[in-house]
């Protein structure tokens, strides 16, 4: 761990041993006190009580990138591979409520979370291209449960958040190596006013984010080994090195809202980098200090 500033500190405090192919979708649930996650590869999702230290793993019934709570117990809506639905994980209950990319083969569903206002955004990635000119989008289905596209021309929708008024939306296309800040509408949910905030090296992929109550942005960075708090300019904060090269997604979470929560994958790494790397695909939960989170939004769509 670098530590860039006196007042913001991230210290190892333990390692969920899940093994995970990719894990991502990482959210804190204040209510039940336990960290949900997924395993996008295995179509898993993972719940963990921090009480108990009981986990639990539901097998979903299609490959899923994102989702967010609901004001129903065990309800979610999820950003499955194929589009975006309901879905009750004791049920089993699956209900569709668009499937905006079925047509375009090769595209899946990636990276998403309720907005302040209980609408759900979740954005596509291009994993098989067909075609050269093949591109994903984001979207936001809104309480009338219309879909709308929001940013087109993208290749893997990553790292979507807002800041703490919600008044900023923040966006990464991973393959760009630039994460965009946008102003957002909160009534509208119209974005605007397009412009950088932060860049990675040729090496290093933005993937999952999220801003803490502070108003500072974290960033699992793929391929990097590290996850990164940024500043509202866009400076470096705050740099933690991770065991494994692959961190996804992040939350902050725990009993008093100040554990840094990151997901991490092994999907695509070589026996060699597996050996040298055997925490691959687990949960690593770090004990902040100077440093607390903001309540996950419910999506009420």
């Amino acid at each position: 761990m670098t530590k860039m500033m006196d007042f913001a500190t991230a210290t190892l405090l333990k390692v969920i041993p899940c093994q995970c192919q990719l894990g991502e979708g990482v959210l804190w649930n204040v209510e039940q006190q336990a960290i949900y996650w997924l395993d996008i590869e295995t179509s898993h999702l993972y719940r963990y009580f921090v009480a108990s230290k009981i986990m639990e793993k539901f097998t979903l019934p299609h490959r899923i990138g994102s989702f967010a709570f609901t004001p129903i117990d065990n309800q979610i809506i999820a950003a499955f591979a194929g589009g975006i639905a309901r879905y009750n994980l004791k049920t089993s209950n699956l209900e569709w409520i668009d499937q905006p990319e079925r047509h375009i083969a090769g595209n899946r569903f990636n990276d998403g979370r309720a907005d302040k206002q209980g609408r759900f955004w979740a954005g596509t990635m291009v994993e098989n291209a067909a075609l050269s000119e093949q591109q994903a989008s984001l979207y936001c289905v809104d309480h009338q449960l219309n879909c709308h596209k929001k940013i087109n021309n993208l290749a893997i929708s990553n790292g979507l958040c807002w800041n703490k008024t919600g008044d900023i939306l923040y966006h990464a296309d991973s393959p760009t190596h630039k994460i965009f800040q946008y102003d957002f509408c909160k009534n509208t949910a119209a974005i605007t006013n397009k412009r950088l905030f932060a860049s990675t090296n040729a090496s290093t992929f933005p993937d999952g984010s999220t801003v803490d109550a502070q108003d500072y942005l974290w960033n699992a960075q793929w391929g990097n080994s590290k996850v990164v708090r940024y500043d509202c300019n866009g400076k470096i904060d705050l740099s933690i090195s991770l065991p494994v090269s692959q961190p996804s997604n992040v939350a902050i979470g725990g009993v008093n809202l100040d554990w840094l929560i990151v997901t991490s994958a092994k999907q695509g790494l070589s026996e060699y980098t597996l050996a040298e790397e055997p925490l691959s695909g687990n949960l690593f939960i770090y004990q902040l200090t100077g440093v607390t989170g903001l309540i996950e939004p419910k999506c009420t769509i």
